[in-house]
């Protein structure tokens, strides 16, 4: 039997989509390596050490200062307490404290149903001042407090006092110089040289009418007739106006 010998052309079309699918499978491979990680070098260990000490750290110092928060409310609620049960107490005033501090005490205190003021210019000496309800600061004392200074209740109202004295003076003078006005100008002085040194009033009671220009007393105007009297006289004196027209028209139509 005779055995048949395939001819190049033959090999090379079955060798061909052979080949072709071997470097497809390695395209394929290297793609798949290059998105591979490659192997940490010994710098990447170092500083992937460095970053979790670090993340460590920060995580216990959260842990920590959680800790102390919950341990500094835990001792004002108690501090807060005793004051709330000690009768002799009116207030507390606390030692300068952070900002985180102060905080907690405002929320403590006002959960146990007081009043708190915080008090101080510069962020390190700020503190806290806890009143209870029945004792709340006035706002005299607060402004005390705030200036700096020790309230004291006697020299306080002293001072009140003082203020409300001065006020009623004030408002009593006022009064008196309302009632005591008096014209800016003296009339006298301004009109001397009219009415003379006497006062416009006792010059009009003894001033004299001047008959040259015609003005007549009130008196001299008064009528002093009767009634009938002064009909009688108006009578008259139509009558003789009616006789006078009629001896001028009787002298016309003799003419």
């Amino acid at each position: 039997m005779r055995m048949r010998i395939p001819s190049p052309r033959m090999i090379l079309n079955i060798m061909l989509p052979v080949v072709i699918i071997q470097s497809k499978m390695a395209d394929l491979l290297g793609s798949i390596l290059s998105s591979m990680e490659k192997p940490p070098t010994v710098g990447d260990k170092e500083s992937r050490r460095k970053a979790r000490e670090q993340a460590a750290r920060m995580k216990k110092m959260q842990e920590d200062e959680k800790k102390k928060k919950a341990e500094f409310r835990k001792r004002m609620e108690k501090e807060v307490s005793e004051f709330i049960q000690d009768t002799k107490q009116q207030k507390r005033k606390y030692n300068p404290m952070g900002k985180i501090e102060r905080s907690i005490l405002h929320d403590v205190a006002e959960v146990a149903g007081l009043a708190s003021f915080s008090f101080g210019e510069d962020e390190e000496s700020r503190y806290v001042m806890i009143f209870k309800k029945e004792f709340a600061p006035s706002d005299d004392e607060l402004e005390a407090y705030r200036k700096g200074e020790e309230w004291d209740p006697q020299k306080a109202e002293y001072r009140r006092r003082l203020k409300e004295q001065a006020a009623l003076e004030e408002e009593t003078t006022g009064k008196t110089q309302k009632r005591a006005a008096s014209p800016s100008s003296n009339y006298r002085d301004k009109y001397s040289h009219l009415i003379g040194t006497s006062s416009a009033k006792d010059a009009a009671h003894t001033l004299e009418a001047n008959q040259a220009y015609g003005m007549v007393p009130v008196a001299n105007k008064r009528d002093t007739r009767s009634i009938e009297q002064a009909m009688n006289e108006i009578r008259a004196k139509k009558r003789q106006k009616t006789g006078d027209e009629d001896t001028g028209a009787g002298s016309t139509s003799t003419s």
